[in-house]
């Protein structure tokens, strides 16, 4: 029977999300869990087709994304639909560049919208099921967390960069193989949207790998259109 976490640490938050599930889907499983430790225990426990949680889960601001680390960890392509207060024009960007399906803001959506997106998400997700279990994982080399500043790791050694750089970087490597245009990267650009300012933060993420590697290559610029994240380096 298809199975659903829901992780968020108000308990009336999480009996109205789980309570429109069980609405929608009579038949899905919905497990409640209110702080990370519960939350983590039961990813390594179960396994959930979907899993909707907040980022932050009481005194720990960024539980959430320790969460989806240890979910994208596993490897089996589990969906994550992120509902938090957080305003959704910076931290939508940032939470599929960890590999988030998609983002609410609370207070901003109603039932029906919830409804919908978690549907839409749970179809797709099983559209693709055939296709993800055979994937080959992405290269590990480097493991980041945007919402940290110098938390970036590059083949076991410390990365230095601002958080804007971090967001960057996250967006570019969520989408390794892919040209990355300017205009989808002005989305995590809090100020100074323009194309200048995106060539000197590539230049920045550039110049802190090549600090702890001198061959760092990773990153391709394309003319007149963006960047590109190679998995090689």
């Amino acid at each position: 029977m298809p199975r659903i976490a829901v992780i968020e640490d108000d308990p009336t938050t999480s009996e109205q999300l789980a309570g429109w599930i069980r609405a929608a889907r009579p038949e899905l499983t919905v497990d409640q869990h209110f702080d990370r430790d519960s939350a983590e225990a039961a990813l390594l426990r179960e396994r959930y087709d979907l899993v909707v949680l907040d980022i932050e889960l009481g005194r720990e601001r960024n539980a959430g994304v320790a969460l989806i680390n240890e979910i994208n960890k596993q490897g089996l392509g589990t969906p994550v639909l992120v509902v938090s207060a957080m305003p959704a024009a910076i931290y939508r960007s940032i939470m599929k560049a960890l590999d988030a399906w998609d983002y609410l803001q609370k207070t901003t959506f109603d039932e029906a919208e919830f409804v919908e997106t978690f549907l839409d998400i749970l179809r797709t997700a099983r559209l693709k099921e055939p296709a993800t279990k055979p994937s080959v994982k992405a290269d590990d080399s480097l493991q980041l967390d945007p919402l940290k500043q110098r938390t970036p790791m590059w083949r076991g050694q410390r990365i230095n960069l601002p958080l804007t750089a971090q967001r960057i970087l996250a967006t570019l490597h969520a989408r390794t193989g892919e040209v990355v245009s300017y205009e989808e990267l002005f989305d995590v650009v809090k100020s100074g949207r323009n194309r200048d300012n995106v060539r000197k933060h590539v230049a920045t993420i550039r110049d802190a790998f090549r600090d702890v590697d001198p061959a760092f290559d990773g990153i391709e610029n394309i003319p007149m259109r963006g960047f590109r994240w190679t998995s090689g380096g």
